[in-house]
């Protein structure tokens, strides 16, 4: 059905452009003296966009449809052949299921069709040659309809030397970014180690000395300090790198991460197989770091985590019922956004004031 679907909506685009090819034709004849006139060139780019969306194409990513660009007429102009060929692959297909509608009503009723009374031969010939005849035809249509996004895709979006050095552009901006990630999650281990686990240290230290002093009743509470140290030091080594997304996956490192949480949080991972290690990682540190703010800073009483994967995609959903207000710009969130691009990834938050708040992560995997 959905392949039946899809040669529907190919059959009506083309056939469709056939009609847009002939009307883009007058328009450019109309108009060629006045080509260089602001509002023809306008016209043009909405006649193009028009196409664009006819071949369900993203407007967004063909730049020529904007301003004053003479792309738009251009393309007009070389889509012609193609909707017309396109037109007469529909006229083609249409006879031929005219004529085998005929036959097979002349032949059902027993009567010759053009002379030809029915026989088994000439059935099997007529059914065999029409099979032959509506594939090729309908391979024309499909090559036509690819034909044309190609067509609107060279035309009408960035030349390669513009992609390249938008390219470069981004790759130089999220390089940026990742150093700037780097050195503010240093910053944060620093202090953490600095202001929680060093001073947690010292007075372990100082509890240990004064109990070798004879007080040997605070051997207990030393003890304790040790422990509590030993738990901070855990998770400032998780925080560096969790080392069980190596042995453990994804699905059992999230579940660590609920466990720690404070809040109820609970884990849906629906992952067919293990994405790469780049992506597991920055999966786990979105996760990680949108239950730890929805924990300390949102005052959340649920956190619902959704890993799925979708093709070549990773998409990652984080959502609590908290208070809202997260800043996009912070430092953990921020962080995570440079992490994410640097994948070619999209990473977004929702938190309007009162909440709820939702971070979402598509990362790709290929």
């Amino acid at each position: 059905m959905r392949t039946a679907a899809e040669g529907l909506k190919v059959l009506g685009a083309v056939t469709l452009g056939a009609l847009t090819a002939l009307a883009g034709a007058l328009f450019l004849l109309l108009t060629l003296p006045f080509v260089n006139r602001p509002c023809v060139r306008v016209a043009a780019a909405r006649l193009a966009a028009l196409e664009a969306r006819r071949l369900r194409l993203d407007t967004t990513t063909l730049d020529a449809l904007g301003g004053l660009d003479t792309r738009p007429a251009r393309y007009l102009a070389a889509r012609v052949p193609a909707g017309v060929l396109g037109g007469l692959m529909v006229a083609l297909l249409v006879i031929g299921a005219g004529a085998g509608a005929q036959i097979t009503w002349a032949w059902a009723r027993d009567e010759p069709f053009d002379g030809m009374s029915r026989s088994l031969p000439l059935v099997l010939y007529m059914v065999v040659g029409g099979c032959v005849l509506l594939f090729m035809d309908l391979s024309g249509l499909v090559g036509v309809h690819a034909l044309e996004r190609r067509l609107a895709g060279r035309m009408l979006g960035p030349d390669r030397t513009e992609m390249l050095e938008r390219r470069i552009a981004e790759l130089a901006e999220s390089r940026a970014g990742i150093v700037a990630a780097v050195d503010s999650e240093r910053r944060r281990i620093e202090r953490d180690l600095h202001d929680g686990l060093q001073q947690r240290l010292v007075a372990l230290s100082m509890l240990i000395g004064r109990s070798r002093r004879g007080r040997p009743e605070l051997l207990e509470q030393a003890h304790q300090e040790a422990q509590q140290a030993l738990t901070e030091l855990r998770e400032v080594a998780w925080r560096v790198y969790p080392s069980g997304l190596d042995s453990l996956g994804l699905g059992e490192a999230l579940a660590g991460v609920a466990e720690r949480a404070g809040v109820p949080v609970t884990v849906v991972c629906d992952l067919p197989g293990r994405p790469p290690m780049a992506v597991e990682t920055a999966a786990y540190f979105v996760v990680s770091e949108a239950v730890t703010n929805a924990a300390k800073h949102a005052a959340a009483t649920l956190v619902r985590v959704e890993i799925r994967q979708e093709e070549d995609r990773v998409f990652v959903r984080v959502g609590d019922d908290g208070t809202g207000g997260a800043r996009p710009s912070g430092g953990g969130l921020s962080g995570l956004a440079r992490r994410v691009a640097a994948l070619d990834g999209v990473f977004d938050v929702v938190s309007p004031p009162g909440g709820p708040t939702e971070v979402t992560a598509v990362l790709p995997c290929g």
